[in-house]
């Protein structure tokens, strides 16, 4: 792997994590937004990622399918969609609300504000992590720049 693939490798994950803190943000604003049905009321989302591989190529030559899983290398990652968190809604007797059915009770969304701050945190940090990773193989090659000096 040259050190220019580091550039693209942590603009991937860059472009990953702001897909993940975008997530996160709608999660957070629509907390306490609810609804007279569970099916109109807003659920989680989470971001799906995956590695993107390149086949590496060997210095022997292709050694068989034994070893084909080995001679991947990873070049970043993708985000594959934004999938709908399934987990139960927050059913509360409410019915005095604008909302409510008429049972009484309003739905709230299945987010979990606690969590979502922290993978906000986990998310900024790994934001945080590619760019220092980009900033680090830019000095690095100005170093290898002014080696014939």
């Amino acid at each position: 792997m040259s050190l220019s693939n580091v550039f693209n490798i942590a603009g991937t994950g860059m472009s990953a994590q702001t897909t993940r803190l975008n997530t996160i943000s709608s999660n957070i604003a629509n907390a306490e937004s609810v609804s007279s049905s569970v099916d109109q009321t807003y659920r989680a989302r989470h971001p799906v990622f995956a590695t993107m591989l390149q086949s590496a190529q060997s210095q022997t030559g292709d050694r068989g399918s034994l070893f084909a899983d080995q001679d991947k290398a990873g070049v970043g990652v993708q985000v594959l969609g934004v999938v709908e968190d399934q987990s139960t809604l927050v059913p509360r007797y409410e019915p005095n609300h604008p909302a409510a059915d008429e049972n009484g009770y309003v739905y709230y969304p299945n987010v979990n504000v606690v969590e979502e701050m922290a993978d906000m945190i986990s998310a900024s940090r790994s934001f945080q992590t590619n760019a220092e990773m980009m900033n680090t193989a830019k000095q690095m090659m100005m170093k290898v720049l002014t080696l014939g000096q």
